[in-house]
């Protein structure tokens, strides 16, 4: 019996981090809570980094699954995810032009060589 190949895409988002919590954020992603972590990998999600400069943040990963959107339901669903974001989202600030229902924004791929 074939399996149905798993599609590959890669991600990028992002947001402002308030200058006065950088420090606090960079902190806590030195340690990120290991059930979070747990379940960004069950996910499908790999490869994940989050960049800054001047106050911007610049996500990326890569989606090994077949599913993103129930993938990310799971991850939105996860009691120890939520209580991530509690503490992360105050020291976020979003773009004002992202869509109903987004936190990062995302961005579009212009172009990709491996």
């Amino acid at each position: 019996m074939k399996t149905k190949p798993r599609k590959h895409r890669r991600y990028g988002m992002m947001l402002r981090v308030k200058p006065e919590r950088f420090e606090e954020y960079r902190r806590l992603h030195r340690a990120v809570w290991p059930g979070v972590l747990d379940r960004i990998t069950a996910s499908k999600v790999s490869n994940y980094s989050i960049f800054h400069r001047e106050g911007w943040l610049f996500a990326y990963f890569e989606y090994w699954g077949d599913d993103y959107e129930a993938d990310m339901r799971l991850m939105a669903a996860d009691p120890e995810t939520l209580r991530w974001w509690d503490v992360m989202m105050p020291m976020q600030d979003p773009l004002p032009t992202r869509a109903p229902g987004e936190w990062w924004a995302p961005m579009d791929e212009v172009f990709h060589h491996d």
